[in-house]
Order: C-alpha cells, then structure tokens, then sequence
C-alpha cells in the first residue's frame, strides 16, 4: 500500500516546490528558444505563406525585424519546450497520487504535446486563412500588411488555439485528483456552450459569425470528449480509492 504524502506537506513546502517547478519550466524554455533562433528563417517563410511569403511584408520600425525575430523563437522555443513543461506540471500535480496515477499523467504527456500542436495547425491552416480573406477583403482596397502586425496576430492565434486545445486534458486531469465529476460537465453543458461563444469571441480575430463558429465547432467536440475522458478518470479514482481508502 502506498501512502500519499502530499496532504503531509505543509503549505510553505507546496509553494517551495512549485517555485522549483516553474523554474525548471522557465530554464527549458529558455533552451528552446535559444534552439528556436536558429531555425527561425525558414519557420518565418512558413508562417508568411497564407499572404505571399516574408517579401511581401513591409518593415515600418527600425526594431520590428528584432521583435518578430524573438517572438517566433519564442512559440519555437515553446513548441520545442512543451514535453519537458508538461512533465514539470505533472510531476507536481501528481505528488498526491500513487505511482501507478503517475505513470498515467506522464503518459499523458504526449498527447498534451499533440493536442496543442493540432490547436496550432487547426489555427495556421484553417482558421488564419478565412481571417486574412475577411480582414483583406472587407473594403476591398490594396492593402499592405506590417510585419510586426502580421506575426503578433499569427503567433497569438496559434498560442491562443493550442492553448485552447489542451481542454480535454486539462479536464481528465483535474477529475483524476478530484476537483470536478463528470456530472458537472453533462449538467453544465449550456454554460459550457456560451462558455465557448465567449472564448471564441476573444479568441478569433474577425469577430464574425462565419469564423467564430469554424473555432467553436472543434471546441465543442473537444467538450463532448472531456466528458468522456473525465468519466474514464473518475471511475479510475473510485476503484483506486475501492482499493486503496487511504487515498484521496
């Protein structure tokens, strides 16, 4: 039988150890995005496709090219970073587990990775294009776009989406050490639906109809799993607590 030590710890000792954490998690993503700036030139000729390629952006500031190089280092270094990032947070989360909960997080570390790449391609590929048609064509004039404007709302969608994407785990894990039930999420589905109205809103650069419900429909889906997923979890916290009382 396997003892948590987790409610043992006092308050000062959870803090100190989320200090450690978020500091290992700092110092990855420092190395990614030290690895990111060196693969930053091709990573800008992908981004500038959906309006032309880089040459077709205009620099205005003396200091534009320097923030646009360190902003898309920085969604490399992230990208590069985020297994290393998610272990940091589960290995913290799960402190209160036993080691067969663990080993269950960190096989979920993957398929965090995945989800948040998949918000970022769904956000690049399909929801970035139908923006750039609506914001280029809405008075049909020649328009040139800004480099800085063009990658602060390219990364922003992409962080923002794959962010967003990470929903169903986020909710599997928090079901796994008992903050919500799965009946939370049937009976709140309506709250959820506004839920996604609003973030879909903030979220989506246009604001129209057409584009908000191209980013709701996929989070819809992803609610419909977390559903599912938070019911494996919580039937996997009761037997674990059918065979372990001691476990909370």
């Amino acid at each position: 039988m396997e003892e948590s030590t987790s409610e043992q710890m006092p308050l000062s000792q959870h803090l100190e150890d989320l200090r450690k954490v978020l500091f290992r998690a700092i110092l990855g993503l420092a190395a990614g995005v030290i690895a990111g700036a060196f693969f930053v030139d091709p990573v800008l000729d992908f981004l500038s496709r959906p309006v032309g390629g880089v040459e077709s952006l205009q620099v205005i500031e003396v200091t534009e090219s320097m923030s646009v190089f360190m902003r898309v280092a920085l969604l490399i270094g992230l990208v590069v970073a985020l297994p290393w990032i998610f272990f940091q947070l589960f290995s913290f989360v799960g402190k209160g587990l036993k080691k067969s909960e663990k080993r269950g997080l960190f096989i979920a570390i993957p398929f965090a990775t995945a989800l948040f790449l998949a918000g970022g391609s769904f956000a690049f590929f399909v929801m970035l294009p139908a923006s750039m048609r609506f914001f280029i064509g809405l008075l049909e004039v020649n328009t040139s776009i800004r480099l800085s404007s063009y990658f602060g709302f390219t990364t922003n969608l992409i962080f923002w989406v794959g962010v967003s994407f990470e929903l169903p785990l986020l909710v599997f894990v928090l079901t796994r050490v008992g903050v919500i039930k799965p009946s939370l999420l049937t009976k709140g589905w309506r709250v959820a639906v506004v839920a996604i109205a609003v973030l879909a809103a903030v979220i989506t650069p246009t604001g129209d109809p057409v584009n908000m419900v191209i980013f709701m429909l996929p989070l819809f889906v992803l609610y419909l799993m977390s559903i599912g997923l938070s019911a494996l979890a919580y039937k996997a916290r009761n037997v674990s607590k059918t065979d372990d009382p001691e476990v909370e």
